[in-house]
């Protein structure tokens, strides 16, 4: 049986300019900057130039409503083929047509721009030049480059052999054994650094050690503590390893010592010929007292409209006025004008309201992180992204996109936004802080413990409990987590009477 029902709801649906600027507010700088190269390749219309009065944020208001406003109506009008839009007013209309100006930050900005980057050959370039220096035949060769290419950030071989062997046989039709793969990677794990290519931590350290000259002290006690009493040595249980390697106190800190100044991780931060810089996207100074906010522009360029496309648009609005009519020609060069200037223009307002919308959470956050901006560590308040959203009107997402990947360049270093997000603890005294505050104490007790019997985590409650802080012990476990410090356990030292 069927029924007819008529149903009333009520639905929000963004338009595309609103998608538009949602997409480039979540964007850090450097991202942005390719989404603008991008934008200028794809729109002809679309040119990169200065505005005409510099960006200032002191003072400096707008309504984004309006400017959502206005992006739905022209969204409305999208398929309207009549001129009823006055487009010779909206290509004309000043770049600050939304009232806003933000201070964005050129100094330096042409230098920069042009300044070369330096070559900076990746490990595993490092590691082919080395390769073509032993003496390989053939197929070694095609097997050590099957092994560099497996090879992860951190420098070790997580890849099983099996694999590797799969790989060259599909790829090159070579039918390999293990014996194979085993005699090159011995080879590969000698070069520099000692110990890349290795499959787990303990390899890689006893491949270091076997390098190693014969007459170092702790070298044998090391390699036979790694091969006979790994399982101890992680779990630091100094009593089990000096009984099954048959050692004293002394030589066992000889040997666990120089098992220390191993590197761990042999290909970390250079395996990838991609170096990440973190670019600011604000600078806070304190200049007389007062804050002065910078929202970083070197990789943002001032956008408009081409002038000559402008002239174009303008010469063809006067030739269809005075014949009354134009041509289909005429009309496909009008049309593509239209669209493209529509999408330039959008652009160019989503971009400015995005300088905006961030300079208004950044200059809420400075506001209520002043005594941080101005002391440094150690004044940081608890703060929540609802703090801010209430106070600025804005909707928590917002606030979201605008935090999430972006950095300010403070007296006091590099912080990322997030990093002034915290949920508050209240002492005894009644005073509340961020519990970043009680992590950086807990990291200090930690740093200032007997290494010989390290604080538990129920001993650096109670001492949370003296200094005001009545925190439970799973809450300690959990920020010392956080501060990535292992367990008691692990934090045993050997230390010689």
């Amino acid at each position: 049986m069927l029924n007819l029902n008529q149903r009333q709801s009520l639905q929000q649906k963004l338009s595309p300019q609103q998608i538009q600027y949602i997409k480039l507010l979540q964007l850090p700088t450097l991202a942005l900057e390719q989404r603008i190269k991008a934008e200028l390749e794809a729109n002809p219309v679309l040119e990169e130039g200065e505005e005409e009065e510099e960006f200032e944020v002191e003072g400096s208001e707008t309504d984004s409503d309006a400017s959502v406003a206005e992006a739905e109506a022209a969204d409305e009008r999208e398929g309207d083929r009549d001129d009823e839009f006055d487009w010779d007013e909206f290509l004309n209309a000043p770049d600050d047509l939304y009232g806003y100006k933000a201070q964005v930050d050129h100094s330096a900005e042409e230098e920069d721009r042009e300044s070369p980057m330096a070559h900076m050959s990746s490990m595993a370039e490092n590691l082919r030049e080395q390769v073509g220096m032993l003496d390989l035949d053939e197929h070694e060769e095609m097997i050590a480059e099957q092994i560099i290419g497996s090879i992860d950030e951190d420098g070790y071989l997580r890849r099983p052999v099996e694999s590797i062997i799969d790989d060259v046989m599909f790829n090159l039709g070579l039918m390999l054994t293990e014996d194979d793969i085993e005699r090159v990677l011995r080879r590969i794990q000698q070069l520099d650094p000692v110990g890349i290519a290795a499959r787990d931590l303990r390899e890689c350290l006893l491949v270091q050690l076997e390098s190693l000259p014969d007459d170092i002290e702790g070298r044998e006690h090391a390699i036979i503590m790694l091969r006979d009493a790994y399982k101890a040595f992680t779990m630091k249980h100094f009593d089990q390893i000096m009984r099954k390697v048959g050692i004293d106190e002394s030589e066992l800190k000889e040997a666990y010592d120089l098992i220390r100044s191993l590197n761990p991780k042999p290909g970390e931060g250079e395996f990838s010929a991609q170096t990440n810089y973190v670019t600011p996207d604000f600078t806070v100074e304190v200049v007389d007292e007062e804050f002065r906010i910078t929202l970083n522009g070197r990789n943002a360029p001032e956008l408009r409209i081409n002038n000559g496309y402008k002239q174009m648009w303008n010469q063809l609005s006067t030739d269809k006025k005075k014949d009354n009519s134009e041509s289909e020609k005429a009309g496909e060069t009008r049309d593509f004008l239209k669209q493209r200037m529509e999408s330039a223009r959008w652009f160019i307002n989503s971009i400015n309201q995005r300088r905006q919308t961030m300079l208004k959470v950044m200059t809420s956050l400075v506001g209520i992180q002043a005594d941080f901006f101005r002391k440094g560590e150690g004044h940081l308040k608890p703060m929540i992204l609802k703090d801010i959203a209430e106070e600025i009107g804005m909707d928590i997402s917002t606030i979201s996109r605008v935090v999430n990947g972006k950095y300010v360049q403070t007296e006091f270093g590099v912080y990322e936004l997030k990093y002034f997000f915290s949920e508050g603890l209240t002492t005894d005294s009644g005073e509340e802080v961020s519990n970043k505050e009680v992590k950086a104490l807990i990291d200090r007790m930690i740093g200032a413990e007997d290494k010989a019997k390290p604080l538990s985590d129920q001993r650096l409650a109670d001492m949370l409990a003296k200094e005001g802080f009545q925190i439970a012990r799973r809450t300690v476990t959990k920020y010392r987590e956080q501060l990535n410090i292992p367990v008691a356990r692990l934090r045993k030292q050997i230390v010689l009477a």
